[in-house]
């Protein structure tokens, strides 16, 4: 018998008759005499549906407020999926993330885990019982409700499974895996058997949407292996966990697009120590995540810095920078909306030299301009035009030959 951790998704999730298939999938591993306890994400829709209602009312809403309202999607689908169990005959209880003893910090719509306690999920399932916990939620010390931000259901799911020390975590979702590229994209994307948590946090960091960068981070951190894999099939999916050598023998394992991100430039501010510091400090304060940063070399005591956000912080970004004109009365802020980031990654690029080559030659053969540039050890980014993206992506993955099976390679 094993104890295991099933999340699903929105689109998992995203109606009645997907509810009943999702409690059958559950059902069958009860079946097997497993120990199950189910994470579930709001129904897909239903949290933008949420956000637009909001918005519609007030177009900066309170964010407490907004934890209240957002925290209703998943606290629908426990109940109805808990529901759909009882209908089974399987005895199921339903959990939101307080009552799951999920404490976090007091950060309203983007809150971080301090730790998790279980509430009664252990003696729930040692008293037979599938336990069905609200993703994406949990409470400040203060019994506040909050949320974890977008793709937080991940994080519950890999949090939850590392505090009650289950044998197994599977993310199912609307794909089949980790691919080496988006199929929709890519069609000769290849599916992968297994990836590194590095690689798979390089690529959740760079636009690939299967699963959210900080669920990947914690599964790391206390080392739990996961699996990704399609509600709608038996197929197996992708395993994630800690890298093997073998996965080196390929330089680049996966190419990722993200298109929500925004380009900031604040020209003519003062070339001298402590500048950075303060806009960064500023941006921090905000909650606002820095992707890529590039300054140009001063001329005449001034500089310009170009930095990108995710879409969803560049408002909360272009404030923080504003407030800042009193610091640096003579500067400029411009906003672009339309860029896309393009990552090659691969934990062989420890080992293979000629990566960074490759890929600036193949977009060049393309006539595809790069406008930024961030590398870490195991990937290589660039800013490109939105209108290059798919492209692009194509173009990197067939240069190095992602198509075709690695063992051939």
């Amino acid at each position: 018998m094993a104890r295991i951790v099933q999340k699903f998704g929105g689109t998992s999730v995203g109606d009645v008759e997907r509810i009943r298939k999702v409690a059958d999938r559950v059902r069958r591993t009860r079946d097997e005499g497993h120990e199950v306890v189910v994470v579930v994400s709001a129904r897909s829709g239903v949290t933008n549906e949420l956000i637009s209602r909001a918005k519609a009312l007030n177009p900066n809403p309170n964010e407490r407020e907004m934890d209240l309202l957002l925290a209703v999607g998943e606290q629908e689908t426990i109940a109805l999926t808990t529901m759909a169990l009882h209908s089974l005959g399987i005895p199921a209880v339903s959990r939101t993330g307080a009552q799951a003893g999920i404490l976090t910090d007091p950060a309203h719509t983007r809150a971080r885990i301090l730790e998790i306690s279980g509430g009664d999920i252990d003696q729930q399932l040692k008293n037979g019982s599938v336990v069905i916990v609200a993703g994406f939620q949990g409470a400040n010390v203060d019994g506040q409700t909050t949320t974890l931000g977008r793709g937080g259901s991940d994080l519950s799911a890999i949090a939850i499974a590392a505090a009650l020390n289950a044998d197994l975590c599977q993310i199912y979702t609307d794909v089949e895996g980790v691919f080496t590229a988006d199929p929709r994209i890519v069609p000769d994307a290849r599916k992968l058997d297994e990836i590194a948590y590095e690689e798979m946090l390089e690529l959740a960091s760079s636009g690939s949407k299967v699963m959210q960068t900080r669920a990947v981070k914690f599964a790391q951190k206390y080392g739990v292996r996961f699996e990704v894999r399609s509600s709608f099939n038996d197929k197996p999916g992708t395993i994630v966990k800690e890298e093997v050598v073998s996965m080196e023998d390929v330089a680049v394992s996966g190419v990722a697009l993200d298109r929500n991100q925004v380009k900031i430039v604040i020209s003519d501010i003062p070339d001298r120590p402590g500048t950075a510091a303060r806009i960064f400090q500023a941006l921090s304060e905000e909650g606002v995540l820095v992707d890529m940063i590039v300054q140009n070399l001063g001329r005449e005591g001034r500089a310009n810095l170009t930095f990108t956000v995710p879409e969803d912080d560049a408002f909360r970004a272009e404030n923080a920078v504003k407030a800042l004109k009193e610091d640096f009365p003579e500067a400029q802020i411009s906003t672009y909306d339309r860029i896309a980031k393009l990552s090659a990654v691969g934990v062989g690029m420890r080992s293979h030299t000629g990566v960074a080559g490759k890929l600036f030659r193949a977009l060049a053969e393309k006539k595809i301009n790069v406008q930024m540039i961030s590398t870490s050890e195991i990937k290589i980014s660039v800013v490109i035009g939105i209108e290059d993206a798919e492209e692009a992506v194509r173009t990197l993955h067939a240069a190095f030959g992602l198509a075709e099976d690695s063992s051939k390679e």
